[in-house]
């Protein structure tokens, strides 16, 4: 169980619609996100009255000391109503230690401590797990070290009124990169077109990692089969959502390369991604083929 209590179950909206196929691109969205304060358990919560329901930001993170207590105020300060889950995987530079005296002073902040460095698919499928336990309507994926803006996060949510999963683009218009070397953003863009070829995708930004997710389109997404990581983790929610025909959308970002603190890319992640876009790609060939 997280540091930071249960959180409180809400009612539904009672204005969804079932998941409709199809992709959208969208360049604008509202700014503005209503909250109103309850009380539970002798907490202060916070309710959205934006009409996505009660949000949960799942941040994992791994020796982010530098990083994780600004990313929470900006977060905070952004979407008021919403709660910040912190999955540590057991840092050596103190992050879970920062995040436990976050919690203490914030009910809104929550921190599951993890054994070990497990990598980010398992840390976003325990935080999913947890999230859609307690009753949140929105889970949303976020970098620890401030490359994701959470400034931008109410854009992502206003999209998701329309939509089953807010994808946080790059590559689209409106979206960009900062200080990024180019040998990245190559690698980004180069991954992103090989999954849309592969697998027939089309979405700019397959990679990215600054998401919003309806809590009933992560159950349906089958995450119990889910065995991927780092890129290929992204890549493999983002297939599973086209293919059980989830609404996704793609809103513009800015993506700022991180200040502070290593980045966790890696050739064993590129290598992944690769083979197993090949995999799923093949396989989907060879299934369009076989006599009916």
């Amino acid at each position: 169980m997280p540091r930071g209590g249960s959180a409180d179950p809400a009612d539904r909206d009672g204005r969804r619609q079932q998941p409709g196929a199809g992709f959208a691109f969208l360049d604008r969205c509202s700014n503005t996100q209503g909250a109103k304060r309850q009380k539970t358990e002798g907490r202060t919560h916070m309710r959205s009255d934006s009409g996505v329901g009660r949000v949960l930001v799942i941040v994992p993170t791994y020796n982010e000391a530098d990083n994780i207590t600004a990313v929470a105020h900006r977060l905070l300060a952004s979407v008021p109503e919403a709660h910040l889950l912190i999955a540590d995987d057991n840092s050596p530079d103190g992050t879970g230690k920062i995040a436990d005296e976050m919690s203490d002073a914030d009910g809104r902040i929550h921190v599951m401590h993890r054994p070990g460095k497990q990598g980010l698919g398992a840390a976003y499928l325990a935080g999913f797990q947890w999230g859609l336990e307690q009753g949140y309507d929105v889970l949303v994926e976020m970098d620890a070290d401030g490359s994701h803006r959470p400034e931008e996060l109410p854009r992502l949510l206003a999209a998701l009124e329309w939509s089953d999963l807010v994808l946080g683009s790059r590559w689209v218009a409106g979206g960009r990169v900062v200080n990024w070397p180019k040998s990245r953003e190559w690698l980004s863009r180069g991954g992103s077109a090989y999954s849309r070829f592969m697998l027939g995708l089309p979405i700019r930004d397959v990679t990215g990692g600054y998401r919003a997710f309806r809590a009933r389109t992560l159950t349906g997404l089958g995450l119990e089969n889910v065995q991927s990581q780092g890129y290929c983790f992204q890549i493999d929610l983002a297939r599973r959502a086209a293919s059980r025909g989830f609404r996704v959308v793609e809103v513009p970002i800015t993506f700022v390369e991180r200040e502070h603190g290593v980045s966790k890319m890696s050739r064993a992640i590129v290598v992944e991604a690769l083979w197993r876009v090949t995999v799923w790609g093949l396989t989907s060939l060879r299934g369009a083929r076989r006599p009916k």
